[in-house]
């Protein structure tokens, strides 16, 4: 199945610790069925220090279901998102208002 959330996309978070933030993705494993979100989701991972890197106790944003989240629409309301032909094309569509997200 397609992925209905993608790179880039405003989100809230509806369940779990951080329900009702919202963030952007960051990145997508549509495999896993999880989304790594800005800001949501973070835990605290120690790191051994590198030439690279410091090291010590790093925060990381850590992967969130994609069950989970919900598109929030250009009202600023979150919303389904399904998939329609216009066209030859397949675009992505809010379930609640009908428009297009994505062109």
């Amino acid at each position: 199945m397609a992925a209905k959330l993608k790179k880039g996309d405003k989100v809230v978070v509806l369940a779990g610790k951080d329900k009702g933030k919202e963030g952007t993705i960051s990145s997508v494993n549509p495999k896993a069925g999880k989304a790594v979100v800005d800001g949501i989701n973070i835990a605290i991972r120690a790191t051994r220090q590198t030439q690279n890197s410091q090291g010590g106790r790093i925060p990381k944003a850590m992967p969130i279901d994609l069950s989970n989240l919900a598109y929030i629409d250009k009202n600023g309301k979150p919303t389904r998102v399904g998939f329609k032909m216009e066209g030859d094309k397949k675009v992505r569509f809010a379930k609640t208002t009908g428009d297009v997200i994505d062109a």
